[in-house]
């Protein structure tokens, strides 16, 4: 009977989040879109190459391809043999469903891998998590290289940038303090943590010992230094791939005149902080960040750099979307009951 009461609040709890991201969404998209000349955006996309769209998707595709790459060297320890085509479609799966509600493809794609591969769904998310712990500390340093690059102008035109490294920096650090005490401090830390927070809620007590478990499975899924060494190898690949997707974008729209591989290093770093944000798939977030920083930073004309913005996500959310279908009908043959395991973890 309780978890029957439960279930309706947590439905409304999932409609509010999903309400707020779409209402984050059409807030951005008004900020990027406010004021140009939308015939012009039209134009300007429609005479986009297909040459180079064709080359922008393959390099997308092998930056994804990459990132399940880093995700088999961090699963080396836990299972040698994992397969490749499972861990690039369920990444790609995770990227499709992130596009209709954020945050949910890597639940999503933790519960495939942990299906698909017979291993515990618990240990999948731990990975997941020592992932995005990687890509945000990447994401922090790409961020400081392009200040480094365009410093005689990228603090004035977003002075907010300066705080939002400091606040992640500050973060980084409290989540690896966090997570020494966790690895060495185990028993202990747990306790504590139990204790505090139990005297707000035990369900938000069990909840934060349920996803340390996780932290320690997926820290501890990453042994030697040779995985090591891999990682950070490529995790910088995967930076620099991302940053090629952006400078390719350029080419899409005819616009690689005066254009350098430091330009899109920046474009790409201040440009993913808007993926970052919980709209789904990073619409209007997108739009408005990169947007901004095409015109106050190189200044690009407002119509060309919205349609820039416009057609590298369009292409983007297509090929997650498109590559997600196919994937889970070509892999998850057993599908029917997948959702029902998904939601069952949520609610945990």
């Amino acid at each position: 009977m309780t978890s029957d009461k439960k279930k309706p609040i947590q439905h409304i709890k999932g409609s509010l989040k999903y309400i707020f991201s779409i209402l984050l969404a059409v807030i951005f998209l008004y900020i990027a879109f406010r004021g140009v000349d939308l015939q012009q955006v039209i134009k300007d996309v429609s005479h986009a190459s297909i040459f180079w769209i064709i080359i922008l998707i393959i390099s997308s595709l092998t930056s994804h391809f990459l990132r399940a790459l880093r995700w088999k060297v961090i699963l080396s320890s836990v299972k040698k043999d994992t397969s490749l085509k499972n861990l690039f479609g369920s990444i790609m799966i995770g990227y499709g469903v992130s596009c209709v509600v954020p945050r949910l493809g890597e639940i999503t794609r933790a519960v495939l891998i942990g299906k698909w591969e017979n291993l515990s769904r618990s240990s999948m998310f731990g990975t997941v998590i020592l992932e995005r712990i990687i890509d945000v500390i990447f994401f922090c340093l790409a961020v400081l290289l392009s200040a480094i690059i365009w410093s005689k102008s990228i603090y004035i035109n977003f002075p907010w940038l300066k705080s939002a490294l400091y606040l992640t920096t500050f973060f980084m650090i409290l989540v690896f303090f966090a997570l020494f005490l966790i690895i060495h401090y185990k028993e202990k830390f747990y306790s504590s943590v139990t204790k505090v927070l139990g005297f707000f809620s035990e369900k938000t007590a069990h909840k934060s010992v349920y996803v340390f478990e996780m932290l320690i499975l997926g820290f501890s899924s990453l042994k030697g230094t040779k995985n090591y060494i891999f990682t950070i190898v490529l995790s910088i690949m995967i930076m620099l791939n991302y940053a090629l997707n952006s400078y390719l974008g350029f080419y899409t729209l005819g616009m690689q005149g005066n254009v350098t591989f430091g330009m899109a290093w920046v474009l790409m770093s201040i440009g993913s902080i808007g993926v970052i944000i919980p709209t789904p798939g990073g619409l209007g977030s997108y739009h408005a960040l990169a947007t901004a920083v095409l015109t106050l930073l190189f200044h690009f004309p407002q119509p060309e750099s919205l349609a820039y913005a416009v057609l590298t996500h369009f292409i983007s959310y297509f090929l997650f979307i498109f590559t997600a279908l196919f994937f889970f009908f070509l892999l998850n043959k057993q599908h029917e009951n997948l959702f029902k395991i998904i939601e069952t973890d949520i609610e945990k």
